[in-house]
């Protein structure tokens, strides 16, 4: 990225020790934001800007690298639209610190190994590091002047050289580092303040749309308050337990439930809208991308993950990938540094500050992204090759109200177990059926945790992700919506690997069931400015579908159990009145009955379209993998007042077969014996 750009963004948010400075390094700053201007938009998908001329970036490398190499790492630069010094270090040519090394003595700059750079010498506040993160531009103040460090990336190392070259003056007032330098830099000077926009960042700009706890002012009466809630729950509902067996009661949840199936079932039928066909974008046209991977306990995984993230049909020079760990997960770091040198992966430590949570993780990404996009994989994930530029097509489509765009999530190890074949007909139905029916009504998306596709700049405008909610996905689609933004569907797949045994399931919907009553409370604070902001459609998905998830799940054994007691009575007991003959009887029948009827055929729709049909004997299950959801939800709620932001982890590698691996070795069975042949 252009050093000028940058230092014009650094001017707009001058901090008061700026007014310290002399009046020759106020001066360079405007000079330096003159010379190559404001940075290019990061709300669209333009074709990518070319710095035009000679890669001079390369002459101080023209006796140390065979000739042929360099002219192809030109022609490289020419064709990625980056620099041609980015080219060798990602192809591993040259290692950056050795780049710079020359580099230096090319142009006459020292290299800044930042070593001896404190905290205090850093202009900026704590507001404006994010700057320094995402640009790669340090202002620091030496013996009384301005310092410009940069760690090149982009075009900055040849408009560097371009900038000396013609201004040989400003040497003293220029360094250079590598991205390694400048990051950990941050992480360790800095990270009290990146921490805190990681971990409060939303909180502190939209209190009303965060789940965190009630403000340090507040916080002991909020604890107060809810240690009595937690104590007098469990009395409360031993008390109340008979009355939710009322008449009245019970043709409210029927109501819900009904209306809960009822638009699933809509979502299911609605006609798929056609998207044109877009040419293929030269690898000069595509943006940065940056992928984020939130990993805890994850060593066995991380080389499969870095090995589907190789495979994507994207430029490398063009990626920007961040894993994200936390500060005590040794041996993923050793596995992660196992893989060797690699340029495009920047590890990120996430600071114990605030709850250890999956979303404090990737808005700990989020302050270093580089990328005009960015989306978020799992560990366990297999996203097809195509699913970046198949994102961007979207984006492309659309207009810029699309902030993202959420690919469908598909069970690889179906064959597992009765679990993972429920899982499969679960996700099957829900993203290749429901949820792209609910993109086409422009309707708000419980988003899923995985393979969304943002915009980065409407990310950070909307606060991130709420470290403190435990779904975070299915809250940031309804925040999204009430900054008047959308989500929309396309037509790509990441496989993942799905719980095969009860307890690691259970404590994973737990989790999910959870994020989504704390979803809701967010929400529903003020729902007078939840119809303002999200519209009547958008106020009605929250409470139907997200609101609906969880009260069907909780209402299940109560109706279930309504049935059952009247049943069991008219039959064995003369004087109590007929089954059918009991008032509202019909309803909870019909409610339970479509309930079952509607699972099973969103199921079938979506086995259907995978081509799984042989799996569809498993949802005959229903009736029980819905008691299974009922404990979940019921679960999730004593933890919603007992431990509300405890962040229970699924353990991934577990799976004992693969369908898409068995498909691949099918497949190159049939190559190898028609080359037989």
């Amino acid at each position: 990225m252009a050093v000028a750009g940058r230092a014009s963004e650094f001017g707009e948010e001058r901090p008061q020790r700026f007014a310290g400075l002399t009046a020759s390094a106020r001066n360079l700053t405007t000079f330096l934001a003159g010379f190559l201007g404001r940075p290019r938009s990061q709300n669209d998908n333009q074709p990518g800007h070319h710095e035009p001329g000679p890669a001079v970036e390369l002459d101080c490398l023209r006796h140390v690298l065979a000739p042929d190499l360099l002219a192809a790492a030109e022609q490289r630069s020419e064709d990625l639209g980056i620099g041609a010094d980015r080219v060798l270090i990602q192809w591993g040519v040259i290692n950056e610190c050795v780049y710079l090394d020359h580099l230096a003595v090319h142009t006459g700059l020292d290299v800044e190994t930042l070593e001896n750079v404190s905290r205090t010498d850093c202009v900026l506040p704590d507001g404006g590091l994010h700057l320094c993160a995402r640009h790669g531009l340090l202002p620091i103040r030496q013996r009384g002047g301005l310092v410009y460090v940069s760690a090149p990336h982009g075009y900055s190392a040849r408009r560097i050289v371009r900038l000396i070259a013609r201004y040989p003056l400003l040497r003293p007032r220029i360094r250079l580092t590598s991205i390694a330098r400048f990051n950990s830099f941050l992480e360790y000077h800095s990270g009290d303040a990146l921490a805190d926009t990681a971990a409060k960042g939303l909180a502190t700009r939209f209190p009303d749309l965060s789940a965190a706890p009630a403000l340090a002012s507040h916080g002991r009466l909020f604890r107060f308050f809810r240690y009595l809630l937690r104590l007098s729950a469990p009395v409360v509902l031993l008390t109340l337990a008979p009355m939710l067996l009322l008449d009245a009661f019970g043709v409210i949840l029927a109501i819900w439930f009904l209306l809960f199936t009822s638009l699933r079932l809509t979502g299911c039928f609605s006609p798929p809208k056609r998207r044109p066909r877009l040419p293929r974008l030269h690898d000069s046209q595509l943006p940065i991308y940056t992928v984020v991977a939130a990993l805890y306990r994850e060593a066995s995984s991380v080389a499969p993950l870095m090995q589907h993230l190789d495979d994507l049909d994207y430029p490398r020079e063009k990626l920007d990938i961040k894993l994200v760990i936390e500060t005590d997960d040794l041996q993923t770091r050793a596995a992660i540094a196992r893989l060797g040198p690699m340029p495009h992966v920047q590890v990120i430590i996430a600071p114990d500050v605030g709850p250890r949570t999956k979303p404090k993780a990737l808005n700990c990404a989020l302050t270093f992204a580089r990328g005009t996009f960015i989306t978020v994989f799992d560990a366990e994930d297999r996203p097809e090759p195509g699913q970046l530029r198949e994102a961007l097509d979207v984006f492309r489509t659309h207009g810029s109200d699309v902030a993202c765009a959420q690919a469908s999530l598909c069970i690889d190890n179906t064959a597992d177990g009765w679990i993972p074949r429920m899982f499969t007909a679960e996700y099957a139905g829900q993203f290749d059926v429901f949820l792209q029916g609910f993109s086409n009504f422009e309707m708000p998306l419980p988003l899923g945790g995985s393979s969304n596709h943002f915009r980065t700049c409407v990310l950070r405008e909307v606060g991130g992700w709420d470290p403190y909610n435990v779904t975070e996905d299915a809250d940031l689609g309804f925040r999204l919506a009430r900054f008047k933004y959308r989500s929309v569907m396309f037509p790509s797949t990441t496989y993942e690997e799905a719980p095969a045994r009860f307890g690691p399931w259970l404590r994973q919907r737990s989790r999910w069931m959870k994020g989504w009553m704390q979803t809701w409370s967010v929400h529903m604070r003020s729902p007078r400015q939840l119809w303002r902001d999200a519209g009547t459609s958008g106020f009605f998905t929250l409470n139907i579908i997200v609101g609906g998830n969880v009260l069907t799940a909780l209402a299940h054994p109560f109706l279930l159990g309504e049935l059952l007691v009247r049943g069991v009575m008219s039959a064995f007991d003369d004087s109590v009145a007929p089954f059918f003959a009991k008032p509202f009887i019909e309803l909870y029948l019909a409610t339970i009955a479509a309930g079952y009827l509607t699972t099973i055929a969103i199921g079938l729709i979506g086995l259907a379209k995978r081509n799984l049909l042989g799996e569809a004997w498993v949802l005959v299950l229903t009736p029980v993998y819905w008691v299974c959801l009922s404990i979940a939800a019921w679960r999730a709620l004593y933890q919603l007042l007992a431990e509300p932001y405890h962040w229970e982890k699924t353990e991934h590698g577990l799976a004992q077969h693969s369908r898409i691996a068995a498909q691949r070795r099918a497949e190159a069975g049939e190559r190898r014996r028609a080359a037989q042949r």
